[in-house]
């Protein structure tokens, strides 16, 4: 069966989406699927993962957040700037809004430059946890920031295998079995901190992440001292500001502030029988 799909390409801090409007529900079919053919980066649009905006009840609409490999992802913190500012531009929510993603309702507000997003509050937090590959050891701390994170303080960035170490990571028997998001995160002056992230589901280094600059900002201020806001300098080479009250090794009223810009609007012809995009309608 053909649907004729309209979209929007999105980017928060070089972290890129595909957001579609379904919160009619019209668009009864397998979403996985329809993520791995729209996120494909040589067969369709090509994009780290798929935004869907559902209808709610509880709140202006709830997120629905696939991985480019289909897998169900969550809470995705620059998407979840990115749908905000869907939203906003569709009129299906005002500049301050709250939206569902999983079982939590977040809480969004368009800027005149960028989306700031109220976070979870992380948990279960842990360090000291040492994970050796080959004849390296890395000692890791783990921390859930709507996604599970694991945070590795380096002292340099750009010469690092962030593939390699981070696929090696993210699938390491310290995080299973549901594996874990890699952050490299080197210290920079004053409150500060650069990282590179390797996500699972993309399976393999992202120019942003959302979840993970909080949860790399979130170990920075536990064990190195930061005060909050701490500046997140990511791959891409923006910056993403996370804000936090913090109460001994508590973390509470997270914020995560950063770009959230639409690059494009189109149309698709996808084929739900064979999984496979027929034909892009129009760019505009």
């Amino acid at each position: 069966m053909h649907h004729e799909i309209s979209f929007v390409k999105a980017s928060g801090a070089g972290n890129d989406f595909v957001v579609i409007d379904n919160h009619d529900g019209h668009l009864d079919m397998d979403q996985a699927r329809l993520a791995r053919a729209l996120c494909d980066r040589h067969f369709g649009i090509g994009a780290d993962g798929l935004l869907v905006v559902e209808g709610c009840a509880t709140a202006d609409f709830h997120m629905q957040y696939y991985n480019a490999d289909g897998s169900y992802g969550g809470m995705c913190g620059n998407g979840g700037r990115c749908i905000a500012r869907f939203a906003f531009m569709k009129r299906l929510a005002p500049a301050r809004m709250r939206f569902q993603a999983l079982d939590h309702i977040y809480e969004a507000e368009i800027l005149p430059e960028g989306v700031r997003l109220r976070m979870k509050d992380p948990r279960d937090y842990a360090s000291g946890l040492q994970a050796d590959i080959g004849s390296a050891s890395f000692e890791c701390r783990f921390i859930n920031t709507g996604s599970p994170h694991a945070v590795v303080f380096v002292s340099d960035l750009e010469s690092l295998d962030v593939q390699g170490i981070g696929r090696s990571l993210r699938f390491h028997r310290l995080f299973s079995p549901e594996g874990a998001n890699v952050n490299f995160v080197h210290h920079q002056p004053g409150n500060a901190i650069a990282i590179r992230t390797y996500e699972r589901g993309v399976e393999a280094e992202t120019l942003a992440c959302g979840t993970g600059s909080v949860a790399s900002a979130a170990v920075a201020a536990l064990e190195l001292g930061l005060s909050f806001p701490v500046s997140v300098k990511v791959r891409s080479g923006e910056e993403l500001i996370v804000d936090a009250t913090k109460k001994g090794s508590r973390l509470t009223n997270v914020y995560l502030q950063g770009s959230a810009d639409i690059l494009f609007t189109g149309k698709i012809l996808y084929d739900s029988t064979s999984g496979k995009i027929e034909a892009l309608k129009q760019i505009v």
